[in-house]
C-alpha cells in the first residue's frame, strides 16, 4: 500500500511539472516624476505587465529631479525616470549613469498661453513685445528642457528673450497654479497638465518639443548604473519589455490605459484630460529616442552655462536592449 501510494505521488509530481512552484519576482525600485511619457510605467504596474516580464516593481515619487537622481546614484532605486539632461549632469560628475531607453511618448513638452492673451503662435510673442506694453510673464523651469524649448523657439521666431519675463519656479504643480490663476501669461510645462488647462481654462498651445526639435525628442529617459546594466541585463530587458506592455495598452485601448491610471490617480487629472493627452500625441508611444535631438539640447545648455562638462550622449546612451525589442 505505501509502495502503491508513493508511485501515485510520484506520477502527480511528474504531472505538475517543474513550473508547477511559482517562479519568485524580482523586486525592483522605479524612480519616477509625474510626467505624461511616464504613463507607460504606472499603467504597467497596474495592469500586470511586469509581473509578465517577471519584475515586482515598486514606483518611487520624486518631487524634483535632483532628488530622483541622487537616489540612483545611491543604490537606492534600480531604474530613474528623469529629464534627459540629468544624466548628463550626473555623468559629467563622475555618476557611472547610463540611459537604456526613452521614458515613452512624444509631444510632452508644450508651451501654451491664457486665452485672454490673444497669443495663437510663438510669432504673436514678438509681435506683442513690439507693441511696447508691458512684458509677458513665462513661467520655466530654469536650466531645464522647460527653459531650452523657449530659447529654442524664441531663436527660430526672432524673439529677443529680454523683452520676455521668465519667472523660474521650483515646483512644477506650482506653476500650473500660477497660470490657472492668472499670474503668467504663458506656461512652458508637461502634458497633461498642459492639456488640463487647455480643456478648462481654453488655453492656447503655442509649440511643442516635437514641434520645436524632432517627433522623437524626449521628455524623460530610463537610466540604470552601469553597474546594473552589466551585471543584470536580463532585468533591465524584463524592465523595458514591461515598459513595452503598457505602452501597448496606451497605444491600443488608450480607455483603458486611463481606467488603469485612475486606479493609482498618478497624475491627478480627470480622465477626460488623459484620453486627450494621449489622443493628441504626435505620434504612438514607442521607446527609441532622437540621439541628435538630445544632443543638440544638451549643447544649448552647454552654451548657456547650465552643463560644465564633456559628456556627449553618445557616452551614455546604451540603446540596444530597446531597439532589440522595438523591431
Amino acid at each position: 500500500m505505501i509502495g502503491c501510494l508513493s508511485g501515485l505521488s510520484l506520477v502527480l509530481m511528474a504531472s505538475l511539472g517543474p513550473s508547477s512552484a511559482a517562479t519568485p519576482l524580482t523586486r525592483v525600485k522605479a524612480g519616477h516624476l509625474v510626467a505624461l511619457d511616464m504613463a507607460p510605467l504606472f499603467v504597467g504596474k497596474e495592469s500586470g505587465c511586469f509581473e509578465k516580464a517577471g519584475l515586482d516593481v515598486e514606483t518611487v515619487f520624486f518631487a524634483n529631479p535632483g532628488d530622483n537622481n541622487a537616489a540612483l546614484a545611491g543604490g537606492s532605486i534600480d531604474f530613474s525616470t528623469n529629464p534627459f539632461t540629468l544624466p548628463f549632469f550626473a555623468a559629467n560628475s563622475g555618476v557611472p549613469i547610463r540611459v537604456v531607453s526613452a521614458a515613452g511618448g512624444w509631444g510632452i513638452i508644450e508651451v501654451i498661453a491664457q486665452k485672454a492673451s490673444g497669443l495663437r503662435s510663438m510669432s504673436d510673442i514678438k509681435t506683442y513685445a513690439a507693441s511696447g506694453k508691458a512684458k509677458l510673464k513665462i513661467a520655466t523651469l530654469q536650466g531645464d528642457t522647460l527653459e531650452l524649448i523657449l530659447t529654442r523657439s524664441f531663436a527660430k521666431a526672432g524673439i529677443d528673450t529680454s523683452s520676455v519675463e521668465l519667472v523660474y519656479f521650483n515646483d512644477l504643480l506650482g506653476m500650473v497654479e500660477a497660470f490657472r490663476s492668472g499670474q503668467v501669461d504663458i506656461l512652458s510645462h508637461i502634458k497633461p497638465y498642459t492639456t488640463e488647462m487647455q480643456i478648462e481654462k481654453g488655453a492656447v498651445r503655442l509649440t511643442t518639443d516635437a514641434e520645436t526639435w524632432t517627433t522623437f525628442s524626449p521628455n524623460t529617459v530610463v537610466s540604470v548604473l552601469e553597474k546594473t546594466l552589466n551585471d543584470r541585463p536580463q532585468v533591465v530587458r524584463a524592465y523595458l519589455e514591461g515598459l513595452m506592455c503598457g505602452a501597448d495598452i496606451i497605444n491600443n485601448h488608450p480607455d483603458q490605459a486611463v481606467s488603469l491610471l485612475a486606479k493609482g490617480n498618478y497624475f491627478r487629472v480627470k480622465p477626460d484630460v488623459l484620453l486627450q493627452s494621449f489622443k493628441s500625441a504626435p505620434v504612438p508611444v514607442s521607446f527609441v529616442p532622437d540621439l541628435d535631438s538630445v544632443q543638440s539640447v544638451v549643447d544649448d545648455l552647454t552654451k548657456l552655462g547650465y552643463v560644465k562638462g564633456t559628456t556627449k550622449a553618445a557616452d551614455i546612451f546604451r540603446l540596444e536592449t530597446i531597439k532589440s525589442l522595438q523591431k
